[in-house]
């Protein structure tokens, strides 16, 4: 028989281990919508869009962990379109649908910073063991990048890793001993980064002010792609809950070039 565990019991070892109250998010965290009521295989991914449903469904899975899910502030509420579309898919094959942002960013180990600190090489700074942060909950990373010289070479090295290229603002022989990263669409950080005394900033995606503030800052910015840059968390906590419950947990990787 299939290994499996209470679907209460798994949202109460993953809230608990990724903080899930903690935060001020922007949208709900945790079980966002009840399926069955034991979970024994997962799919896991970016995002709960159709398309990783419709590969949950065709697997037989009993959940879907995402780093985006559904309900964000400001939305229509409506169900209607893709909504309706998505939403109809969970309910009526029972699935289960988790979804963890804030917490899933920050977590010291599991989370999408700590994830591509180690897919990139970077080497956080740490405080009485904890990762040195800066900005809006610390959810800006600060550290090194060691082997990189200048930010044309960690241009380099992110798009080999990441397997895209990346947005680069900035000379690219400018020196680099302080570097700070955020995944996704952080670029609201940068200024919280540049009062942190970096050289660059990583994150996801880049806004039109965010050229300007870099260029008259004097700071490295690399765009590198908000779903490139936020594939990794969600498969280390997937293979946590693998760990812990000896349940089967699948990655699914769902292209997405921005």
């Amino acid at each position: 028989m299939t290994k499996s565990i209470g679907t209460r019991e798994l949202a109460d070892w993953l809230d608990g281990t990724l903080q899930a109250t903690r935060f001020k998010d922007y949208c709900p965290n945790g079980l966002q919508v009840e399926g069955r009521e034991r979970t024994g295989h997962i799919i896991t991914g970016v995002t709960a869009s159709e398309a990783l449903l419709r590969a949950a469904i065709e697997r037989n899975a009993d959940a879907v962990l995402v780093h985006h899910g559904w309900f964000w502030k400001n939305e229509d509420p409506r169900v209607r379109g893709p909504r309706r579309t998505r939403l109809a898919l969970t309910l009526a094959h029972g699935l289960n649908l988790f979804a963890y942002h804030l917490p899933l960013d920050a977590h010291p180990q599991l989370g999408n910073n700590a994830q591509l600190a180690r897919v990139l090489g970077l080497e956080p700074e740490r405080v009485d063991g904890a990762p040195r942060t800066c900005g809006p909950d610390g959810l800006v990373w600060l550290g090194a990048a060691p082997g990189v010289a200048t930010l044309g070479d960690l241009a380099r090295r992110i798009a080999e890793r990441l397997g895209r290229e990346p947005l680069v603002v900035g000379d690219a022989q400018h020196p680099l001993r302080r570097v700070a990263w955020c995944t996704g669409a952080a670029q609201g950080m940068l200024g919280d980064a540049i009062d942190a005394g970096v050289d660059a900033y990583i994150t996801g995606e880049a806004s039109e002010p965010t050229v300007h503030l870099a260029r008259e800052t004097g700071t490295g910015f690399i765009g590198a792609g908000h779903h490139a840059t936020e594939r990794y968390g969600i498969q280390a906590l997937g293979e946590a809950v693998a760990r812990q419950f000896g349940i089967r947990v699948d990655f699914i990787d769902i292209d997405n070039p921005v």
